[in-house]
Formats: structure tokens, sequence, C-alpha cells
């Protein structure tokens, strides 16, 4: 485990360094500098903002945020959109209900990994019974759609699995870049697997991994659905992404998988990193509530503007 990993302390996934330096680029930070010593922990999140009418809020500014940490107000010092890399690992339903639809996301998948930065790195797992990586980070977008053309669909539905190893994977990575997971499944759980909600979210928040779900159709007779409401058990995908900031990307017609993929990966692009010096401790053994907002003159955060961030930290 490097220096740097070691230094990362996780919750609710913010990550947070204790006296290490950090290589973040000089308009990411907004302190004309290219590196920034972190004398006190910092604390990174990440946070996608929309308007009251669902649309993107993509040219905002430093300081049209507010960050609380406990009831008290922070000092952003950080600030980026899309300049810091990410890694994202696809997690890819293999179960028999997908086979009919794993040709057209072949061809999605290419167009949509193409809108990422050369720098970042893509990993694949699936899952159907069993839960497995086929691929690990590489910054080849091209291996992972190449990968997806060898895939047969057979089996149960094993979706809780299928988010537990890509996160676990993510966490015994070195923590170099920003992290997402991206379910892609039918969302019809046919196996618990071997872990529950609980321990997904932990894992997830651990490793300082966003869930989005990519929601595609699938070929589910009656019989499937009922065996799939009468399973105990299975992961509440809600619950995982609300824990961690993610969105649900519903791809209602198989026409439109192209540009709902798109769009996703868009959105990932333009969420914003926030960071802010915190005098919180391990030592004090106890989470630490956020609360990201816009400044007073944005309106009322609910009502009039959303964030999708994490909502609390805790250093350990």
């Amino acid at each position: 485990m490097s220096k740097f990993l070691r230094n990362a302390l996780y919750f609710s996934g913010l990550f947070v360094f204790v006296g290490v330096v950090i290589q973040i680029p000089a308009k990411a930070q907004d302190q004309g500098q290219g590196t920034i010593r972190v004398e006190v922990n910092l604390v990174l999140v990440d946070a996608t903002v929309k308007a009251k009418n669902g649309q993107i809020m993509s040219d905002l500014k430093k300081d049209d945020f507010e960050v609380r940490e406990d009831g008290v107000a922070q000092k952003v010092e950080v600030f980026s959109r899309d300049e810091l890399p990410v890694n994202v690992a696809l997690v890819l339903d293999l179960s028999d209900s997908i086979g009919p639809f794993l040709a057209p996301l072949r061809e999605a998948a290419t167009i949509a990994l193409a809108a990422l930065k050369p720098e970042d790195e893509v990993a694949l797992f699936t899952f159907s019974t069993e839960a497995e990586m086929r691929v690990a980070l590489t910054k080849d977008k091209n291996k992972i759609a190449d990968q997806i053309n060898t895939f047969d669909a057979r089996g149960a539905t094993n979706i809780n699995d299928g988010i537990f190893v890509a996160a676990e994977y993510l966490l015994k990575t070195p923590l170099n870049a920003r992290r997402v997971i991206i379910l892609i499944s039918d969302d019809v759980g046919t196996d618990a697997g071997g872990q529950g909600t609980r321990d997904i979210v932990t894992e997830a928040i651990a490793a300082d991994a966003v869930l989005y779900n990519l929601k595609i159709p699938g070929y589910n007779p009656p019989a499937t659905m009922l065996h799939s409401a009468m399973t105990p058990g299975l992961v509440n995908i809600h619950k995982v992404m609300e824990a961690t900031g993610g969105e649900l990307f519903d791809v209602q017609d198989v026409a439109h998988l192209d540009s709902v993929f798109s769009a996703l990966i868009h959105r990932i692009k333009t969420r914003y990193t926030l960071g802010y010096y915190t005098m919180a401790n391990g030592a004090e053994g106890k989470p630490h509530k956020l609360d990201v907002r816009l400044a007073s003159s944005f309106g009322k955060k609910g009502r009039d503007y959303s964030i999708l961030a994490k909502n609390g930290y805790y250093i350990h």
C-alpha cells in the first residue's frame, strides 16, 4: 500500500488526506500553483447541481457554493469541474434477461467511453450468478468495448456482488482519481449473493465511489418478476445511489441507449469537486455531517435547486 493511500481516510465518499502533497492542476485548486501542501485534513466532495426544472447548472463558480460541516460554514479552497481524472468501474449484468440487449450495448459503450479524457481509466466487471473482474483499470477504452463483444448472457442476476466486487477493487487501488461505478442492468435481481445493502453502501463509501445506474430494458417473464419480488436481501440500488451521490439513467427504449449512456458519461464530467480544510481528526471517533448548498441568492435548496452529493464523512 502506498504512503499516499495509507494517509487517505474514508467515509461517505469523501476522502481526507493528512500531511501529504496532493498533485492538483492549478486551475482546479484556484491557487495558481501546481501542488497543495496539506497541513490539516483536506476534505473533497463531488457534487452535481440541478436547477428547479432539472437542468444541470454547469457554469457555477467557487464562490457560488457553501459547505457546512456539522453546521459550521467552511471555506472552499479547492474547486474544479472535470479537471481531475476519473476511474470508472463498469459493472455489467450478464444474466439471461440481458441477452437480447448485449449487441446494442456494445456499440453504446464504444461511443460513450470515447467521451472520457485520455487520462481517465476504465475497469470492467460482470455478474450473473457470480461476479468477477474482466479488465483491470486501463486507459484503453477500446479494450473494454472489445471485451463486451465476447460475452454471452446466462444465469441468475446477482447485482449485490456485482456492485460490491467493483467497490472492493476500487478500494484496493491507489487513490489518484475521482471514482465512479456504473451499474448496467435491468435491475431485476434474482440472487442476493453474499453482501447486503448496508455492506455495499459501506464498501462504496470506503472506496470513495459514486454509484450511477444505467437501467436497460430486460426480458423478464412474470415468473422471473415474481421470483425477484420474493427473494430476500436484494440490494436497494436507490439507497446506494443516495448514499454515494449518484443517479439513475433509465433507458426505456433500447433505441435511445447510445444517447442515454452518453448523457451519463457527460454527467460524470460535469460534477464539481469542492475541497475544504477541516480541524476534525480520527481521535474524535464520530461521524461528521456535511451539507453542500448554493449561496442564498440562488434560492432554497430542495425548492429552487437540488444538489447530489454525500452528506457526511467519518475519519477512522
